[in-house]
């Protein structure tokens, strides 16, 4: 015997069984950081309470809140990470037939079913129990939006209209966990055009992959077509557009002279934009739509930097 054999029958092992270099960083791509940028709704709640609940000039008001919300958006990016690696442990087969999402490290093989599904639960449960330790009001939102997850994996992504309807009640969860960690009053409001702007990108999505995959990728799909979702697409965009302007002028925490109306603009030319990008580009996710797209970066930043100045500001 060779004295390298035990050592080529060891690397052998370790890749049948799973293991390798590359195999921390698949879990970390399986992950998808990059949508964890969709948790930083927690931190809506804090930055609309500006005036209301803490003041721009008294640190020790705001800088609490601020790390609680910090800790709620860590919790939320664990949860959402576990019920991703659950999605794709549930999803290979058909993801195998997706021109893009057969490249994920689950279905391309690099993970297998059984690791991102132990992974996932760990995560998904871990976040949840620690979630508790913050308050029992952010533990309790946090266990739904956790069920609420696992319940599309398993189920609610197979029916029509109701798979779009979740996608944007998740985000709803997420606005509303912001304002529960922190301990301020959540505003309908802010619920409202977060779940009629969700919807309005998760309709997009819908029409992505029906382009995309021509039905074949997914079941639900066959209930779609391109003609449906660009309706349903353009009453949740206007219902979101309206809603939001209704909110800057009738808000009660909002300030009297209405000048919160000057955000509306970064708003319209956002979900312009958005829909311009998803049909001329199908391919892209949204997450990477924000990223890499100049035009919506530099809105999303306007409009943040606005609200800011004219709630810590103008109050």
């Amino acid at each position: 015997m060779y004295p390298d054999e035990p050592q080529a029958s060891s690397l052998l092992v370790a890749r049948r069984a799973g293991f390798g270099p590359g195999l921390l960083r698949d879990l970390i791509v399986a992950a998808r950081p990059l949508q964890w940028q969709k948790n930083l709704l927690l931190y809506a709640a804090f930055v609309f309470s500006a005036g209301s609940a803490w003041a721009w000039r008294e640190p020790e008001g705001w800088l609490p809140l601020l790390l609680l919300a910090s800790a709620g958006f860590v919790l939320f990016n664990v949860i959402s990470s576990g019920s991703y690696l659950v999605n794709d442990a549930l999803d290979a087969e058909q993801d195998r037939m997706h021109p893009r999402k057969r490249l994920r490290p689950v279905a391309a093989g690099r993970i297998t079913v059984q690791l991102a599904m132990s992974a996932g639960i760990v995560l998904v449960t871990g976040g949840v129990l620690l979630s508790f330790l913050l308050s029992w009001q952010f533990g309790l939102v946090a266990l739904a939006y956790a069920a609420l997850t696992a319940t599309y994996s398993l189920l609610l992504k197979h029916l029509v209209i109701v798979d779009v309807l979740t996608i944007a009640s998740g985000f709803g969860l997420r606005a509303v966990a912001g304002g529960v960690v922190i301990a301020v009053p959540i505003s309908s409001w802010l619920v409202v055009c977060t779940l009629l702007g969700a919807l309005y990108i998760a309709v997009a999505k819908r029409r992505q992959e029906l382009t995309l995959s021509q039905a074949g990728h997914r079941d639900v799909l066959r209930e779609y077509s391109l003609a449906s979702l660009d309706q349903m697409s353009a009453v949740a965009g206007a219902s979101a557009i309206v809603s939001y302007a209704l909110y800057t002028v009738t808000a009660e925490n909002l300030p009297d002279d209405n000048s919160m109306l000057l955000t509306l603009p970064f708003v319209l030319y956002g979900f312009f934009r958005y829909r311009l990008i998803a049909e001329r580009y199908p391919e892209r996710n949204a997450d990477e739509m924000i990223l890499s797209d100049a035009g919506m970066r530099v809105s999303v930043l306007l409009f943040a930097v606005t609200a800011l100045l004219v709630l810590g500001f103008q109050r």
